[in-house]
C-alpha cells in the first residue's frame, strides 16, 4: 500500500491516480513540522511494517530576512529540519533494527548555496544535505537498509508561489526541472542503493562549481536570482 501527505485536494488526486492501479491508498492530511503531526503520519499505517518513505515535506520562504515574518522562518525550519529530523529517527530506527528499508529524502543543491533572499531555506537544505550524509555513515553496518538524498534545483511546482517568489528571476524561469524527472532520478538512484543522486544535468554542473566558488560570489550570484523584482 502507499501513504501520500499533503494538501487534502492533491493528495487525494494523487490517491486516486494510484487507486486505478488496484492499489491500496491512504491519503492524510498532516502538519510535518510538527512532532504530533508526523506521529499521525505514522499511525495512518496502522502498526504495519513501513518498508520505504519519501520523506519529502519541505517549506520555502523567499524575500529579504529581516523582512521576513518570525512565524514564517520558524515554519520553514520546523518543517524542514524538525520535522524531518524527527520523522527519520522514528522510521529509521525500525528499519536498522531489522535490516531492511528504503528511505528518500528530498534535499537539494541549494544547501550548497549561501541564499541571499532565501537565507533561511537553503540553510535548512545545508542542514539536511549534512544531516543525511552523517546518518548514512551512523548506520553503514545496516547494509539492508538504504538512505538516499535527492538534490534537485529549481523544480516547476507551487513551491515558490507558495514562497512569495514569483516576482523573482528562479521564481519566473520557464526553464525549471520537471517534477516527473526529479522523481524518476530520486526513485531510480534509492532503487540502485545510491547515496545521493543530484537530479538534472545544468543542477550537476551548478553543485560541482559552488564547491570550489568562494561564498561571497555564490550569494552575490543567488542575489540575482532570489531578490524580489528580478523577475523583470
Amino acid at each position: 500500500g502507499f501513504g501520500i501527505d499533503g494538501p487534502e485536494h492533491v493528495i487525494e488526486a494523487a490517491a486516486q491516480d494510484f487507486r486505478q492501479f488496484g492499489t491500496d491508498v491512504q491519503a492524510l492530511e498532516a502538519d510535518l513540522s510538527t512532532f504530533d503531526g508526523v506521529d499521525q503520519l505514522l499511525s495512518a499505517a496502522g502498526g504495519r511494517q513501513i518498508d520505504l518513505v519519501c520523506a519529502n515535506a519541505g517549506r520555502g520562504l523567499g524575500e529579504a530576512f529581516l523582512d521576513q515574518d518570525i512565524a514564517e522562518w520558524r515554519k520553514v525550519i520546523d518543517t524542514n529540519v524538525v520535522g524531518t529530523s524527527y520523522l527519520l529517527q522514528k522510521v529509521l530506527r525500525d528499519m536498522v533494527a531489522r535490516n531492511d528499508g528504503k528511505v528518500l529524502v528530498t534535499g537539494s543543491i541549494a544547501g550548497y548555496i549561501p541564499g541571499a533572499f532565501q537565507a533561511v531555506y537553503n540553510g535548512t537544505k545545508s542542514y539536511v544535505d549534512s544531516f543525511v550524509a552523517a546518518i548514512q555513515n551512523e548506520i553503514k553496518d545496516a547494509d539492508g537498509v538504504t538512505l538516499t538524498n535527492l538534490m534537485p534545483g529549481p523544480v516547476e511546482t507551487e513551491f515558490f508561489d507558495r514562497a512569495h517568489m514569483l516576482d523573482t528571476s528562479v521564481g519566473a524561469d520557464p526553464k525549471k526541472s520537471d517534477p516527473a524527472d526529479v522523481a524518476k532520478d530520486g526513485w531510480d538512484a534509492l532503487m540502485d542503493g545510491k547515496a545521493a543522486v543530484v537530479s538534472g544535468w545544468k543542477n550537476k554542473i551548478q553543485s560541482a562549481v559552488a564547491n570550489i566558488t568562494p561564498n561571497a560570489v555564490l550569494a552575490e550570484q543567488h542575489r540575482k536570482m532570489a531578490e524580489p523584482g528580478t523577475a523583470d
